[in-house]
This record gives structure tokens, C-alpha cells and sequence, in this order.
């Protein structure tokens, strides 16, 4: 199976600020503000400006929290941004 890729939000378009265990995302393009967890805030930061897919987060993210990122992360990432394209935070590429 092909992960689908994916393109993070202009950095200019969200504000996001910490409130202890929720991060809050204000999206100005929507004006909407999405109350969120990890890892969340972690993936769109993972993202960075070109195209990909959840195979490569999950390798950015085991890299930066030493975990695998095979089976389950490679899953739980390719839902989590099935999810923020839900939310219009990501865009399929």
C-alpha cells in the first residue's frame, strides 16, 4: 500500500501555543482554533514544507522520541493525518 502524501499548513497560517498538556492551533485562514495533543503538535512540526507521507514522519518521529517507526507508529500516523486534513491543517499532496 502507498501512504498518500500530504502538505503542512504555511507556517504563517497557524499559531500554535502550548497549554500544558493541550496545544492550541488557530488556523487564520479558517479562523477556527483547534484544541489538540501529542502527538499532533509533533507531526505538524515533523511535516516541514515539502510533500510526505506517513512512512517518512514516522521515521522523523522515531528519530526525535526513539521509537520504531514501523507497524503501529507507521498507522497511528497515517490516521493522525487523515485527521488534520479533516481539520483542513494538512492537504493532500
Amino acid at each position: 500500500m502507498i501512504d498518500r502524501r500530504y502538505r503542512a499548513a504555511p507556517k504563517e497560517a497557524l499559531r500554535v501555543e502550548p497549554l500544558g498538556e493541550l496545544t492550541a492551533i488557530f488556523d487564520r485562514r479558517s479562523v477556527q482554533t483547534h484544541l489538540v495533543v501529542s502527538p499532533i503538535p509533533e507531526i505538524l512540526a515533523a511535516m516541514g514544507e515539502k510533500p510526505c507521507d506517513a512512512a517518512t514522519l514516522a521515521a522523523r518521529l522515531a528519530a526525535d522520541f526513539e521509537v520504531e517507526a514501523e507497524g503501529d507508529v507507521r498507522a497511528i500516523v497515517a490516521e493522525r493525518l487523515r485527521e488534520l486534513a479533516d481539520l483542513g491543517l494538512v492537504a493532500p499532496a
